[in-house]
């Protein structure tokens, strides 16, 4: 069961509102140790010296940062202690904004902010009037002694707390190497109909649910099959692209009619169109029963 892991309180204007961070999302990667294929014991790492190769006692590892190669300025504990940001307990709104104003990429790690007994009533009240506006905000808080820029907005009647990076930490798209240019590509009107027509052959509401990461449950199949004594499955070998020119009108109209195809074959396909054949035998009776009514 998730347990709290910030407590404090989120502060707009005059109001204060205690509440509790919970981390919203449980990472489900796979996670391997380096093992001695000699003995089955496990690897641990050693700090050794660049120097002589020699093991560095704890002790004396200090932190340094690299101004040039192999040239570091060695900042003492002391020295980063003083600059760590006022270890406040308050999650502090800046100002508010429309959700669709923040472009994803800001978005870091979510947690979910919870009211602390007894203060339902203003927590619940801060929720609604968001969900009405339409709003979320922009807030700071420290956690561990680091600051952070975060959007808080109302979700399932709860608040969600993303933290955000920074403007500057962002990759701009004119940094990028080897990217060819794009201004000059001509697109046609037939082009752009078809794309656009598979577009909404593949649109569906989002539901999160339909989505695993197959990837992690093969892994963890694997490692079952091998901790009972079965043999590992050998997977084929990956057909090569053989760099063959695609006709781009021709890939996008057998893409739109694959997309039809598995919608139709799609249990909420098959469910809706029973209900359709459901509503059309009903039909001739329900207005049978009408003009009988407007008869008598």
């Amino acid at each position: 069961m998730p347990r709290a892991i910030w407590s404090g309180s989120i502060s707009f204007g005059l109001v204060n509102i205690p509440v509790k961070l919970y981390t919203a999302v449980s990472k489900k990667d796979v996670r391997f140790n380096q093992i001695d294929a000699r003995t089955g014991a496990r690897i641990k790492m050693k700090r050794v010296s660049t120097a002589d190769g020699e093991e560095v006692p704890y002790e004396q590892i200090v932190k340094g940062y690299e101004v040039a190669p192999d040239r570091y300025v060695l900042v003492e504990p002391e020295e980063l202690d003083a600059l760590d940001p006022k270890a406040t307990h308050t999650i502090e709104i800046q100002e508010f904004t429309d959700l669709d104003a923040i472009d994803p990429i800001f978005y870091d790690s979510a947690y979910y902010v919870a009211p602390v007994k007894g203060t339902e009533k203003p927590y619940a009240l801060l929720v609604e009037a968001m969900e009405r506006e339409g709003k979320v905000a922009i807030a700071r808080f420290v956690m561990r002694t680091k600051e952070y820029l975060a959007a808080v907005r109302p979700k399932d009647g709860m608040l969600l707390l993303s933290t955000m990076v920074y403007a500057d930490e962002v990759v701009a798209p004119e940094e990028l190497t080897d990217v060819p240019e794009l201004n000059s590509v001509e697109l046609n009107e037939r082009e752009l109909a078809m794309a656009s027509q598979l577009i909404e052959s593949l649109t569906a509401e989002f539901d999160p649910g339909r989505y695993r990461d197959t990837y992690r449950d093969k892994v963890l199949e694997m490692i079952d099959r091998k901790a009972a004594g079965e043999e590992p499955v050998t997977a084929p070998a990956a057909q090569d692209d053989d760099g063959a020119v695609v006709d781009l009108m021709a890939a996008l109209e057998a893409s739109v009619k694959e997309a039809k195809e598995a919608r139709a074959r799609h249990p909420s396909a098959k469910k809706e169109a029973a209900t359709r054949k459901r509503a059309a035998k009903k039909a001739p009776a329900k207005r049978a029963a009408k003009k009988a009514k407007k008869s008598a």
